[in-house]
């Protein structure tokens, strides 16, 4: 999942906003005690892509002061996405995997099964959030992930994103619209990385890519999932960011 804010408020890890002056657009939120909020965590298995994104499309314009928030996890069958940004000269080969061209920032990048997908649907000014700062904590969540398992990971100022050893484990890639966001990040667990081999992933040419299973990390999807949701559930309520 791969933006600056511009006229379609779309942000990825490839081209994270620089201007104070864009990052501005969510200034002066409303203000919120972080205890009273609450971040719904929905398990959903596997989904294909397009219906997701509907629905996350559906679910962010029918908001209202009274929606929750909600963090969905789960996986899906093989697909492409291209960003609003994309260029076709990144798409390396025609493997006959689905492109889908979507309204988040950015380049292309895979998702496939064996990854976790976390899609945040928040009214960022609840949290006091604008779009840098809520970036870090998404990338934040993952490096406490692989804390948890004496893996070191950090995130590039560059190119927005968690990295181990210069090799990217998970993207990130968000769409704003009034406020609120959707779309988030995505996790390489256990998958078959062979599709990244076909593409720039989010637009850097040799971009080399791993996964947990490949850092000796044996639990599996559903483990893992929990731990990310407790993680990104931290950082975002509790305000926690220190990587």
């Amino acid at each position: 999942m791969c933006p600056p804010i511009g006229g379609d408020g779309s942000l990825s890890g490839d081209n994270l906003p620089r201007s104070e002056g864009l990052l501005g657009q969510l200034a002066e939120p409303p203000s919120s005690e972080n205890k009273s909020l609450k971040l719904e965590v929905r398990y959903r298995g596997m989904l294909n892509y397009l219906p997701t994104w509907q629905e996350m499309k559906e679910f962010t314009s029918s908001r209202t002061q009274s929606s929750t928030d909600e963090i969905w996890l789960l996986e899906h069958p093989p697909v492409y996405t291209q960003g609003v940004a994309g260029r076709p000269e990144h798409l390396l080969h025609n493997n006959g995997i689905d492109v889908v061209r979507i309204d988040r920032g950015g380049q292309i990048t895979y998702h496939g099964p064996g990854q976790i997908i976390a899609y945040l649907l928040l009214d960022m000014r609840r949290y006091n959030l604008g779009v840098r700062e809520l970036v870090r904590r998404m990338e934040g969540s993952v490096i406490d992930l692989l804390k948890d398992y004496h893996i070191s990971a950090e995130g590039r100022t560059d190119a927005p994103g968690v990295y181990v050893n210069g090799a990217k484990i998970a993207a990130l890639g968000l769409k704003i619209k009034n406020g609120c966001c959707y779309h988030g990040l995505s996790l390489n667990v256990h998958m078959d990385l062979t599709p990244f081999s076909m593409i720039n992933p989010c637009g850097y040419p040799g971009l080399k890519v791993t996964q947990t299973h490949d850092l000796g990390i044996t639990d599996g999807i559903e483990v893992l999932s929990r731990s990310l949701a407790e993680k990104l559930q931290t950082r975002i309520i509790e305000g926690k960011n220190d990587h």
